[in-house]
């Protein structure tokens, strides 16, 4: 493609795709190195910072989209007419984080962890897009493990799970924990 504007064109790409889009298949797309690519991304994000622009661009491990800034949530939401979801409660942070830290992993694996039954927040977090199933193990009875999402990522501000702050525990203490579990108690 000759003379072509690849920031125009990145931007076009991300905000029809409404979709986090991998950078590879931007660089397929463009017909450009992913170097190069990159290079292009990262210039159209300066833009829209020096701009003051009400969009940004987000990298969600090596994907990137087109996103309307934090601070205008509240106005985004009343133009959709998006009812606010209701925040997390601590339970769920609390299992937010045991997926986070050591995914992919099955709900025994956080029940053990957690020490209560985990069932009713599962899938309340799989509802909201925040964690999903990323397969079954190859075990008896073939359970299935989950993982974090992009969404995940982007409600709180992480372009990948490298940027979790660092577990205070060591793995020993979790080891003990999980090996030497308390009775489950029934969440309510």
């Amino acid at each position: 493609m000759d003379s072509i504007n690849y920031a125009a064109a990145i931007e076009a790409l991300l905000f029809s795709s409404g979709e986090p889009v991998p950078l590879t298949r931007l660089a397929e797309t463009l017909e450009i190195g992913t170097s190069a690519c990159r290079q292009q991304v990262e210039l159209l994000q300066q833009a829209y910072r020096n701009e003051n622009r009400g969009i940004m661009i987000v990298q969600l491990n090596d994907r990137f989209q087109l996103c309307t800034k934090p601070e205008f949530a509240s106005l985004v939401r009343r133009i959709l007419e998006i009812r606010r979801d209701m925040p997390l409660s601590p339970a769920a942070m609390e299992t937010l984080a045991v997926i986070a830290y050591n995914e992919p992993v099955t709900r025994s694996f956080i029940e053990q962890v957690r020490g209560v039954d985990s069932s009713q927040i599962v899938n309340s977090l799989v509802e909201k897009g925040l964690i999903q199933e990323a397969g079954r193990l190859e075990v008896p009875g073939r359970p299935i493990s989950y993982r974090t999402t992009d969404n995940f990522l982007r409600c709180f501000g992480l372009s990948s799970l490298e940027e979790l702050p660092q577990m205070e525990e060591t793995g020993e203490q979790l080891e003990l924990q999980i090996n030497n579990p308390e009775p489950l108690e029934t969440e309510e």
